[in-house]
């Protein structure tokens, strides 16, 4: 390959040494504040600040940049608009969607993940509130190295040559992408009478191909857990609505949960279920947060195994950290069964590897495999 078709599709740089990143922020301050904080840990670099979307898609090539940092509101050439031109230079960069919490700025972040975003981060309102806010420069640092991370891994499948199928898995196990010898547990021998999905980074994407993926015939209730502030969720909900013609609504608290609905945990608060009589109802909680997370996939699944035991079924998809496996483990001893996302598939394999890694799962699937798989676990036949 030559040098200049090595740079234009993004290869020039090398995939080691400390993540490369791009601040795209029409803010001077926002933009100082952030490099400020990805500088100070040795893992991370800031190769280039953009006041807009046209500076940024100029100088991607150049700067080497494998995560973008990208404002929505901007002069010149705004986020969505840049979104689809970043990834057409660079197939291969991750970008991180950065928003205040406004309705239609969560909108148009939906929006951006469907065409491609990797995640998304709230920015604070106000600039003094972004200085002070630990939990946001906490979250904007994880999520860096987490996509940072992931692109390496992913490339070196990509790049491994020759590509056939066994030696793509040889290369993968060497490197750790894989691990085919992950250990599965027998699958609960009772039907399914809920099915509970946990998500953070890269789930919006996840769960619209799983849901829209499902069987028609499948009737039970389904719980989402997807880390989201308040204003997003209640949007995931009306865009999981239209995409797949199923009821589903943000929980509200204090409902019945019905058979065919779907329910998305509200921002700020774990969903839970609990029995009421011959009844389950979903009940919002704003207990302490759990993986620095409220909502968290712990409590759900919690709930589900005290309330369903052994005709649970449990989800993982893609997501950084290892929320859902405490509440997993306690999902499996209650006799409950958990399938996940495979390493491939996910945008982070953190959640999903983490219960797949602790053989607490019957099934570790492609995303395009996991409906068709519940279909059948519903049906009472093997994933």
């Amino acid at each position: 390959m030559s040098s200049s078709n090595a740079i234009a599709k993004g290869e020039a740089f090398p995939d080691n040494g400390p993540i490369r990143v791009m601040v795209v922020d029409d803010s001077a301050v926002i933009r100082g504040l952030i490099r400020q904080w990805l500088d100070q840990d040795t893992d991370i670099r800031v190769v280039f600040t953009a006041p807009n979307g046209k500076s940024a898609v100029s100088n991607l090539l150049s700067s080497g940049a494998e995560v973008v940092i990208l404002d929505i509101e901007m002069p010149i050439m705004d986020g969505l608009t840049a979104l689809p031109l970043l990834m057409q230079a660079m197939p291969s960069v991750k970008v991180l969607m950065s928003s205040t919490l406004t309705l239609r700025n969560a909108e148009i972040s939906l929006t951006a993940l469907s065409k491609g975003a990797a995640d998304y981060i709230p920015k604070p309102q106000a600039l003094r509130d972004a200085s002070g806010s630990i939990d946001f420069k906490r979250e904007i640092v994880a999520k860096v190295k987490a996509l940072g991370e992931a692109r390496r891994r992913s490339r070196k499948i990509l790049t491994a040559r020759p590509r056939p199928a066994a030696a793509v898995a040889a290369v993968a196990e060497k490197i750790g992408l894989q691990k085919p010898k992950i250990v599965l547990r027998p699958l609960s021998p009772i039907r399914p009478k809920v099915v509970a999905i946990g998500s953070s980074t890269g789930g919006p994407q996840a769960l619209f191909k799983l849901l829209t993926g499902l069987p028609s015939t499948l009737d039970l209730p389904i719980l989402i857990t997807q880390h989201m502030p308040a204003t997003f969720t209640a949007i995931l909900a009306d865009h999981i609505r239209r995409a797949t013609g199923r009821d589903c609504t943000e929980a509200a608290g204090d409902e019945l949960v019905l058979p065919g609905h779907i329910y998305v945990a509200k921002g700020g608060f774990h969903m839970v279920v609990e029995k009421q009589g011959s009844s389950v109802v979903v009940h919002l909680d704003d207990g302490p947060m759990e993986n620095f997370c409220r909502p968290s996939v712990n409590p759900m699944f919690r709930s589900v195994a005290a309330v369903y035991g052994p005709a649970a079924l449990g989800v993982i998809l893609t997501g950084m950290g290892n929320d859902g496996l405490k509440g997993g483990e306690v999902l499996i001893n209650a006799g409950g069964s958990l399938i996940a996302q495979d390493e491939a598939s996910s945008v982070v394999w953190g959640m999903p590897g983490a219960v797949a890694n602790a053989e607490l799962c019957s099934a570790v699937l492609d995303i395009g495999e996991l409906a068709p798989a519940i279909g059948r676990i519903a049906a009472g036949a093997k994933p």
